[in-house]
Parts: C-alpha cells; structure tokens; sequence
C-alpha cells in the first residue's frame, strides 16, 4: 500500500523502537519519544510492536490510503480520529487529523507498518543526524510511504481497557531518582511547578519555574546521559533530556526520571506543567515491570483477536 501526505503536518516523522546498544559509539537511542503509545498502536493492528510507524506532532496530517487497510492511532488525540483501538480505512480514503483535544504526540501504525530502510540497527528518524525514517527527515506535503505486506489483521470491533494508559495529564507528578550532582541543589526540584517551554523539541525539554541553584562551584568532567536525565544549566532552569537526546553532558545531573513516567513527559506541550516526585531505583524497576506485565497480558489478549491477512 502506498500512503501519500496530503498535508504533512507540523512535525510528522518515522520512528520505531529506537537504536539500542550504541550509546557508547555516541549514536543517540531515538526512536518513539512515546514508546508505549507506539507499542499498543503497532498492537492493535496485529503488528510487532516496534515497526516503524508515525509519530504525529501537535498538528496533524491529512494522508491518503491507495488500498484498504488497518490503522490505529494512540498517545495523543485529534479530532475525526478514533483513538485507542483498530479502524479500518478504505481505497481511496482520506484521514484528516483535526484539532488536538490532548496531548503532544500521537502514534498512527498501520497493518504491516511503514517499509523504511534500518540505519545503524533502526528504522526510526533522527534529524539532527538525517538518518533513518523517510531520507532522514520530516515528512512533507506530497511525500509518499510504501507499508510492509501484513501479517495479522483485526477482526470484529473492540477497544482496549484504558485504565491500563499511563496517567496522561497537562500537569503530571513524574518520578524521578535523584542524580550524581543532586546533593547540590537540595530539593529545589520538587519544590514547585514548571512550565514547559516552546524550546522543548525531541532533544530535550527546557523547564521554566523555580530557579535550581547550585551550591558547590567545581567543575564538571563530560559523563553519560541518556533520555530521561534531568540537567541544570547555568541559568537554573532544568533541561529533561528526551528521545533524541545527546550520550554525554557536561551540565549537573540532578536527576533520571523513571522509565515509566517518560510517557508523561513525552505527551507534554509548550505551556504545560510539571512537578517532580523522588522515587528509588527499586520502585523505579518495579514500576517498569508493571508496565510490561501489562502489555504482556494485551499481547497475549489480542492474539484471539488476530486473522492471518
């Protein structure tokens, strides 16, 4: 199937799973800066769940389907678009995202996903790189993507128990282990609420609220940071690295913020807001494998719900 982008949205790029075990070469783990929405949309379309599919941001596209097919859309939502749970679109077909109702990020897989070349072990676009994805770049008006022969598809109509979502907000508490430097800035971070800023991008996430003062002045040497490390720039506002982010920095590391809570963050728009909440690496690591419980049991559960293509 060829799917062809009327309008290609604000920023609407390939992304998978990610490129795991290079961070040590300095090549930046990317992939979905939501990873779960991504992994129950590519779910319930019958597909594995880190093909390459597209992540859809703040604006979406309108995009045109050349044959029938099964989509499912989740993380944020628009309008005109169901979300949560398989769709069937036909020949033809036109998917118009329209305004956004929640969130920053939304995951549209199709049955079979997106045939994209692998880069360096992985499908998903890195811009500042120009690599993976569509020629490495965002997707524009007229672009055409080629899906994969499908496996699975859907049958019968049925959604999925969203209790099971993680606790999307415009103003979530996320969990965060403190950092090697967080004796230096006492508990300033969980002393308030931040703003997101318009700076934020699939980098990292600039932080405006209460002003992080750090109080030893030696230096830094360059160490290991990775998505989710929380870092302190001079002027105090906090910087959450995100999906594309950089594998070193030299900034103070005041904290890591729990995997499951990356989510929470990753669905975060300019203007919203965030307060932070000390947890440990044991609840870290018990509240991960919760999560993966959960898509365990809606793997096992959808398989009934699956016909050969």
């Amino acid at each position: 199937m060829e799917v062809r982008f009327i309008r290609s949205g604000m920023l609407t790029t390939v992304q998978d799973l990610g490129r795991r075990g290079l961070m040590c070469e300095g090549v930046p783990v990317g992939g979905a800066a939501d990873s779960f929405a991504l992994r129950v949309a590519n779910l319930l379309v019958g597909n594995p769940e880190g093909v390459p599919a597209l992540e859809i941001t703040l604006l979406g596209p309108e995009i045109e389907f050349s044959k029938a097919g099964w989509v499912a859309a989740s993380g944020a939502r628009f309008a005109n678009v169901p979300a949560w749970r398989p769709f069937q679109v036909a020949a033809g077909e036109r998917l118009k995202f329209g305004d956004r109702i929640e969130g920053c990020r939304c995951y549209l897989a199709i049955s079979g996903g997106f045939d994209v070349p692998a880069v360096l072990g992985g499908a998903g676009t890195n811009l500042a790189a120009a690599i993976g994805g569509f020629h490495g770049r965002a997707l524009e008006d007229g672009d055409v993507l080629v899906t994969a022969p499908s496996l699975r598809v859907p049958t019968g109509h049925w959604g999925i128990d969203e209790r099971m979502l993680p606790r999307y907000s415009r103003e979530p508490l996320v969990r965060v282990i403190r950092g090697a430097q967080a004796a230096d800035f006492g508990d300033a971070l969980f002393s308030g609420t931040f703003t997101v800023t318009p700076r934020s991008d699939r980098m990292g996430m600039r932080l405006q609220g209460p002003r992080l003062v750090r109080k030893a002045g030696y230096d830094l040497v360059s160490a290991a940071v990775a998505p989710g490390t929380i870092q302190v720039p001079p002027d105090g506002n906090p910087i959450v690295l995100m999906a594309d982010a950089q594998t070193l920095g030299g900034y103070p590391r005041v904290a890591h913020a729990a995997a499951v809570d990356m989510p929470l963050l990753a669905q975060l728009a300019p203007g919203d807001r965030i307060r932070f909440a000390a947890s440990g690496v044991a609840e870290a690591h018990a509240l991960i494998h919760a999560q993966n419980h959960q898509l365990a049991l809606l793997r096992h559960g959808l398989a009934g719900k699956m016909a050969p293509a």
